[in-house]
């Protein structure tokens, strides 16, 4: 542990750990909601998770069926690094492994065709040099898309499903739209649709 780690308890799961870093990531209740949506049916075997940070949802995941495996990637070295040891923290060595790597090198991992289920937590932010972006690093890639677009995540996604997979993403409701055609365009039909409201009465901000 460095002095700038903490661990926390997994939001709603006794005896699930995660090692987070304030100064570059925080999970956050968006990563609850995904690992919730996610259909966990029966012939679900194989998860990838994109950009997985500090593995929340595959925390999450595991939790909730224990005969899957996941495969968290991760495009930053130093959070990658907390991913794993959030991995060996819980116990999860066997059923989670933790890539560093750009999702959009995922099939030099992984054959296409060969996954069961996606997972995103995605940059929600579209990027130019006028963009206003964190001083931090990690949260300027997490939030912004620098290094991967809503277009990446859908047209890879697509080549690593398998037939009648499945893709659960959480993204801002003011880019449903955006959202909705990309999916369209590579071939994928929305089953099911969820607004995230703030607050009973208010508009819904988010949309899984």
């Amino acid at each position: 542990m460095t002095r700038n780690e903490v661990i926390n308890d997994l939001l709603g799961f006794e005896g699930l750990k995660i090692i987070q870093r304030p100064d570059m990531l925080n999970f956050s209740l968006d990563s609850v909601l995904v690992a919730d949506f996610a259909p966990l049916t029966g012939r679900i075997r194989h998860v990838v998770d994109i950009g997985t940070g500090f593995a929340p949802i595959p925390l999450f995941l595991s939790v909730r069926k224990d005969s899957i495996h996941i495969t968290g990637f991760e495009i930053q070295k130093d959070v990658a690094a907390i991913a794993r040891r959030n991995v060996e923290l819980n116990h999860l060595e066997n059923r989670v492994t933790i890539l560093h790597d750009d999702f959009k090198q995922a099939l030099d991992h992984l054959p296409p065709t060969s996954i069961d289920l996606i997972t995103c937590n995605p940059p929600f932010f579209k990027y130019d040099k006028t963009s206003n972006v964190s001083m931090s690093e990690y949260k300027k890639l997490a939030r912004h898309e620098i290094t991967i677009t809503l277009e990446d995540i859908v047209h890879k996604s697509k080549a690593l499903l398998k037939d009648k997979g499945r893709l659960v993403m959480i993204h801002r409701a003011n880019r449903l739209d955006e959202v909705l055609l990309t999916l369209f365009k590579h071939a994928f039909n929305v089953k099911r649709l969820r607004m995230v409201h703030p607050r009973q009465g208010e508009e819904a901000y988010m949309v899984l």
